[in-house]
């Protein structure tokens, strides 16, 4: 593990950027960038679209590690390069902390909730993060309603999986999101923060997650979870609220930092110049830092 990257996260000022849109996301996100589905075809040409995106955003002066801690990356990302050096390489160089997506995907949901698909190859896949100086993983379950045994199962999960990544020498973010549309949404959380702190307490000294959230209804919810001594770092996830909303919310809680994918670049567009195409992510990256470091 690098530890430079460890003690930036823990205790640095910032953000982590999502930049990790998968195969079934990846259409959407270029839509929201100007890049209708009729001007590619296939996979292939979808995701050197994607890449050349991601590509102009991780280098513009904007996205400096002055307000970003770290970024996270989709597999495909991972092994592509920018400028010749790998993505990962080139973030590193920037002073920016990779981060890797290993889930694949959503389950149906069942109990009111969302549990990962099967990793089948995860090993294989944090072997290969190793070798591409990846510091840490993510992965997503989503929980819509308050079951109790299913909101268990989501977190169970979550950690079962997560143990696996520490003992390759990585950092994983748990991300059990709660969907911001759920009616009851606060009940989903204070059930979510109960089942995580169970799991935290039964980690050893040497074991340390990071968790991504939904910005929670009540604020300060997640207050224990940030404090925890086996958590380097809780961040939330935007979930659809506009940046506008999601960095109202998150100034409201203290020591909680943002991890914004839609939010981070909804002002950006292919067809932009390079002066606006900065500019625009100057003032999204501005705004969504001082959320993370600036508090009501």
């Amino acid at each position: 593990m690098n530890n430079h990257q460890y003690d930036e996260i823990k205790n640095g000022k910032g953000f982590i950027a999502a930049l990790d849109q998968s195969g079934g996301s990846t259409p959407k996100a270029l839509a929201a960038y100007g890049v209708p589905e009729d001007v590619y075809s296939g996979e292939d040409e979808m995701f050197d679209l994607v890449h050349q995106m991601r590509t102009r955003i991780i280098t513009s002066p904007a996205f400096d590690a002055d307000h970003i801690l770290g970024a996270i990356l989709f597999e495909q990302t991972m092994d592509r390069k920018i400028e010749g050096k790998y993505t990962a390489d080139y973030l590193a160089d920037k002073g920016i902390a990779p981060f890797l997506k290993v889930d694949k995907g959503l389950a149906e949901q069942e109990n009111g909730v969302q549990l990962m698909k099967p990793i089948d190859d995860l090993d294989e896949t944090l072997r290969r993060a190793n070798e591409r100086n990846i510091f840490g993983t993510k992965m997503r379950s989503v929980i819509h309603q308050p079951n109790r045994s299913g909101i268990k199962e989501v977190v169970d999960q979550q950690f079962d999986i997560g143990k696996r990544i520490i003992a390759a020498d990585l950092i994983p973010i748990i991300e059990p999101e709660v969907d911001i549309n759920s009616e009851n949404k606060e009940q989903c959380e204070e059930m979510l923060r109960d089942e995580i702190h169970k799991h935290l307490n039964n980690l050893p000294e040497d074991e340390n997650v990071m968790l991504k959230l939904t910005i929670p209804t009540k604020a300060n919810a997640y207050k224990e979870l940030i404090e925890h001594p086996r958590v380097v770092r809780v961040v939330a996830l935007s979930g659809g609220y506009t940046r506008d909303e999601a960095n109202e919310k998150l100034k409201e809680n203290e020591g909680l930092i943002a991890s914004f994918s839609r939010a981070l670049s909804a002002d950006l567009n292919a067809n932009q110049s390079e002066e606006e195409f900065n500019e625009a992510l100057k003032s999204a990256v501005v705004s969504i830092y001082d959320a993370s470091v600036n508090k009501k």
